[in-house]
């Protein structure tokens, strides 16, 4: 069964809360980008710690591969 992805916005993507968090994490891989810590197309994530994306204090963040930080649960 193929993936519905219009159902996928509808039911997860467009919640408040769902917002609130991705642009959380695109406000910290902005800043990030113009500190030189990554670059676009580097294949680096910023890992939140403790896995909450509105959590941006300092010690909280750290630069990992991308495959190490979506495989985490």
């Amino acid at each position: 069964m193929p993936r519905n992805y219009r159902d996928e916005y509808l039911k997860f993507h467009s919640s408040t809360a769902s917002k609130k968090d991705r642009a959380s994490r695109n406000k910290v891989r902005r800043a990030a980008e113009r500190n030189g810590i990554v670059r676009k197309g580097d294949g680096r994530d910023i890992d939140h710690v403790n896995a909450n994306p509105r959590d941006n204090r300092k010690e909280n963040l750290r630069v990992v591969h991308k495959s190490v930080n979506r495989r985490k649960k």
